[in-house]
């Protein structure tokens, strides 16, 4: 397949130039976005969405239970709707706790210290309790565990991939956006889990649908399983998923693009149209994708996308007073997109944290 039918067709099948009615189809069309950044993840929803205007709307469903964020692949954190996430902890969660192995090793984290940290978590949480994290670090050192050294995150994400815990409501802030979520009790806040019949099946067709085209290749990246499990997932698919070129799939039923979409748009940090495949050079060249990310740091920097390529990155601050700012472009190709395309792509963002 061409390089500028497969911009055009992934643009498709992540939203972007058919953008879903609300922002529940969005989050169910994806299945999971990257959110080690609470404000990027929820950015990749309401870009991917008719008619989004304030980060408010995406918090409300935070609030309300709809959609949390856990670590639901790769270690990586993910926003997933609530009614998914057990089923595919359930195929991600034993191969993410094992490679945490050799860190808990030097972290001095073994089964006791977990089922001890698992009965205080759920006794402070139990009844509809929430704590921020510094909260439950606090209780952490309570029971003479040091949370420093990344210690307490891996207690908590260990918590998560059991399932005991999760990130769901968001912790108001006085100015701003919100910067961070409770966590809560899985078996209080989650109550509508829909287990599919056959869940390696459904993780690829989810995957396919929200990401296509794409390959087993691509699954194995974006789930962190092996090949071989990707390869078995693909077969699984039947005829739920469609192979339109040599080991490369789309959904059996695709979002119809709009005319209204926008050409250029502003992405966050770690978005799944640039992270989700093993190879990324569907839309930049190498020397692009070096400025991008991931960097030493482990970064990805936000994007600015026209017609499916990168054209530049941006940045802004969520600080107090400043996100009301403008946020701010570097350009990395010319003659790409027009400047009031960019500032359209950016100010639209901009709406969007400012409220």
């Amino acid at each position: 397949m061409d390089t500028m039918r497969l911009r055009a067709e992934r643009l498709r099948s992540h939203r972007l130039s058919a953008p879903a009615a609300s922002l529940t189809e969005a989050a169910s069309h994806l299945l999971a976005v990257q959110s080690q950044e609470f404000w990027g993840g929820r950015w990749a929803l309401a870009v991917r969405t008719r008619g989004i205007e304030r980060i408010a709307e995406v918090d409300a469903l935070f609030d309300r239970g709809e959609l949390v964020r856990s670590w639901t692949m790769r270690g990586t954190l993910h926003t997933i709707p609530a009614r998914d996430l057990a089923w595919v902890l359930g195929v991600t969660g034993d191969r993410q706790f094992r490679s945490a192995a050799s860190r808990h090793r030097r972290l001095g984290i073994d089964g006791d210290m977990l089922r001890r940290v698992e009965r205080a978590v759920r006794g402070a949480l139990r009844g509809d309790g929430r704590l921020t994290r510094a909260e439950l670090f606090d209780l952490l050192g309570d029971l003479g565990i040091d949370p420093r050294d990344q210690r307490g995150v891996h207690l908590l994400q260990s918590l998560c991939l059991r399932g005991v815990i999760v990130q769901a409501g968001v912790v108001p802030r006085e100015v701003g956006p919100a910067r961070e979520q409770y966590f809560v009790l899985v078996e209080e806040w989650i109550e509508d889990a829909a287990p599919p019949a056959d869940p390696l099946a459904e993780f690829f067709v989810r995957y396919i649908d929200g990401h296509g085209p794409a390959g087993a290749a691509d699954f194995a990246w974006w789930t962190g399983l092996p090949l071989g499990t990707a390869r078995v997932a693909a077969e699984a698919a039947g005829d739920r998923v469609r192979e339109i070129d040599d080991g490369l799939f789309v959904g059996s039923s695709r979002p119809r693009p709009s005319t209204a979409a926008a050409e250029v748009v502003a992405l966050p940090p770690f978005d799944e149209f640039y992270i989700s495949y093993a190879d990324r050079t569907v839309i930049g060249p190498p020397e692009i994708l070096a400025t991008v990310g991931p960097g030493a740091n482990g970064m990805v920097r936000p994007l600015l996308v026209a017609r499916g390529e990168i054209v530049a990155t941006w940045a802004h601050s969520l600080a107090v007073g400043r996100h009301i700012d403008e946020p701010v472009r570097d350009l990395l190709l010319h003659g790409r997109a027009t400047d009031d395309e960019l500032s359209a792509a950016l100010e639209r963002y901009r709406r969007f944290v400012a409220g």
